[in-house]
């Protein structure tokens, strides 16, 4: 009986050694959708047409103008509606551009703002970069130097953040003021490459509430999938027990 507590107990240690080396790697985990960075692109692609399709460009920027009205104000979403009824599309492009960076400031001072609650602070920057890489094609085609950079900077921002690990294991301590130089070298660097006069996007009301949409990472034990290799963990002990127990029954 001893032999197969030793086996359950080095199982359990093994899976979770697994699982808490999962936890500890620096990933983005899920790809994070941003609605504004997908709208942008399917924006992109409608206006880069022959001839542009104003009209679609439109209907998808309308799936996100009311979060954008929300939270920077609605003077942007006046400024590219009006491009688009002007038929203007290097302006439209222009200014979809700068909104982007807007929402990246706005991702990032979030981060900020709630940078003691890992999980948000660690979804708030996977949507800063999701928005960056719907730009990342553009700035690579014109200085790849840059678009490195920038990339290299948001893997600094995720280690940054630390890790609460998992029963302790494999945790790492937050840098608060590392972040925030990141953070500003990030932002000053996009907002002189695009030539943004300024990066105030009006109230900022997101906080940690603001997460009902969001698709979690491997935190998130709401996600089924992400009970699975405790749910193997539970049926191989099981197993290992009764195991035992039939091979301590009397044979007839």
């Amino acid at each position: 009986m001893k032999k197969q507590i030793l086996l359950a107990l080095t199982v359990f240690l093994l899976f979770s050694n697994v699982f808490s080396i999962t936890a500890n790697a620096y990933t983005y985990g899920d790809p994070n959708k941003e609605d504004l960075a997908e709208v942008y692109k399917n924006m992109v692609i409608e206006l880069d047409k022959n001839p542009p399709d104003f009209s679609t460009a439109r209907k998808h920027y309308e799936t996100v103008k009311e979060e954008v009205d929300m939270h920077m104000g609605p003077d942007p979403s006046k400024i590219i509606i009006q491009n688009i009824e002007d038929k203007d599309k290097e302006q439209t492009i222009k200014n979809l551009d700068e909104l982007l960076i807007l929402n990246i400031a706005r991702r990032l001072e979030n981060v900020e703002k709630n940078f003691s609650e890992f999980d948000t602070s660690k979804r708030l920057l996977a949507k800063g970069f999701a928005t960056y890489e719907a730009l990342s094609p553009k700035i690579e085609a014109k200085n790849p130097d840059f678009d490195k950079e920038i990339k290299a900077e948001f893997d600094k921002a995720l280690e940054s953040l630390g890790n609460p690990g998992l029963f302790g294991v494999g945790q790492k301590e937050a840098e608060f003021e590392t972040f925030k130089e990141i953070k500003e070298v990030i932002l000053s660097k996009l907002q002189t490459e695009f030539n943004i006069k300024s990066l105030e996007v009006g109230h900022f009301s997101e906080s940690a509430t603001e997460t009902e949409k969001e698709n979690k990472d491997w935190t998130d034990l709401s996600n089924l999938r992400n009970w699975i290799p405790l749910i193997i963990i539970v049926v191989v002990i099981i197993a290992v027990v009764l195991m035992a127990r039939r091979k301590r029954r009397p044979k007839k």
